[in-house]
């Protein structure tokens, strides 16, 4: 049955930013699927584990450095006894004009939304080519993989660079079973976008170019997340899916 293609069952997900937004959503999405999951967050993803019971443990680490990840491959582990998913959700943004953007910016910015990301993912295709077991990434990409953005250099920057190793990655990997794809959400109502959703005449203007006239939500971008989590996307490789109301197509 097709339907079974897209069934999680017996597996187990690493999804980063797990406490609140789009993170909790593919938290429990993979969950209903029959997935067990690890949720990464800085703070407890108290909430999400709510959401799901105990087909959830949630592991604290800062994804500012990529010191803690071995303790989250090992606590995976520990607790479910393998991995077989990745979601590199977990991000941050700064806003500054280009001309005045800090040094500090641009590299806190892309020690968690690039530097991390690719030291975690490779730490985890390991672990599929230890167990031999092939598996799935999926990086949490942008409209700014695709477009410039303003005042958001770093966070341009980072996302469009995740684009990038996404095919590198695939390309590489495909050979041990592993799939590398990526979801670029729209303009999604989470904590990123926060400063703009309080910004009436930025908002109006972001709405007015969303064919579907409406800012996305978590549960819009499960279905692509759980497709490409499960064996229904096992010749789909290296590609960025767009979830983002018809935006790129405007």
């Amino acid at each position: 049955m097709i339907l079974d293609k897209f069934s999680l069952k017996g597996k187990t997900a690493i999804v980063t930013g797990s406490n609140t937004g789009l993170g909790q959503g593919i938290c429990r999405a993979f969950a209903e699927a029959g997935a067990n999951v690890v949720g990464v967050s800085r703070r407890h993803s108290t909430e999400t584990g709510e959401m799901i019971g105990s087909a959830f443990h949630n592991v604290i680490a800062d994804l500012s450095s990529v010191e803690v990840i071995p303790s989250v491959i090992d606590q995976t582990v520990a607790k479910f006894g393998r991995v077989d998913i990745l979601v590199n959700n977990a991000g941050i943004i700064k806003r500054q004009d280009s001309l005045e953007f800090t040094e500090e910016n641009w590299d806190s910015v892309l020690n968690v939304n690039l530097k991390t990301v690719f030291f975690l993912t490779q730490a985890v295709a390991k672990k599929f080519v230890e167990q031999k077991s092939g598996g799935k990434i999926i990086n949490i990409a942008s409209m700014l993989s695709y477009q410039g953005g303003i005042r958001v250099p770093s966070y341009t920057a980072s996302k469009s660079a995740i684009r990038g190793i996404t095919m590198t990655l695939a390309n590489e990997w495909a050979k041990y079973g592993i799939n590398v794809n990526g979801i670029a959400p729209g303009y999604m109502a989470t904590n990123n976008t926060e400063q703009l959703r309080q910004d009436g005449e930025r908002s109006a203007d972001i709405l007015s170019r969303i064919p579907a006239g409406r800012w996305g939500t978590p549960d819009d971008l499960e279905g692509a997340a759980v497709f490409l989590a499960s064996a229904a996307s096992d010749y789909v490789n290296g590609f960025t899916l767009a979830v983002d109301g018809g935006w790129l197509g405007r």
